[in-house]
């Protein structure tokens, strides 16, 4: 069952306005977004509404994500393409109301 960007917004505020105000400020064009397992399923939910914002390309990082310290490592090849990496995070003692 695909997640929405309704039923994301209802448990977190990612501040995905001010995600779209910093790509648009860095005229960045190809992004990697990193997600901690519990926003997984919102990925392309995500990428679907920064797509409708932006006119930027979207990578989704797939593996493991524990946290602002876990960056992505083996992006030798395509990290000079990639002008924004864009970690996501989120925290049950956190939600927007």
């Amino acid at each position: 069952m695909e997640k929405t960007i309704q039923e994301l917004n209802e448990k977190y505020d990612l501040e995905l306005d001010r995600v779209v105000s910093s790509i648009k400020k860095n005229k960045a064009k190809l992004i990697l977004l990193q997600f901690p397992d519990g926003l997984k399923p919102y990925a392309t939910a995500v990428v679907d509404y920064l797509c409708e914002k932006t006119s930027a390309e979207f990578l989704i990082w797939m593996e493991s994500c524990f946290g602002a310290c876990d960056t992505p490592v083996g992006l030798e090849k395509i990290r000079p393409k990639i002008d924004m990496l864009i970690q996501f995070g989120h925290s049950e003692l956190m939600p927007s109301y």
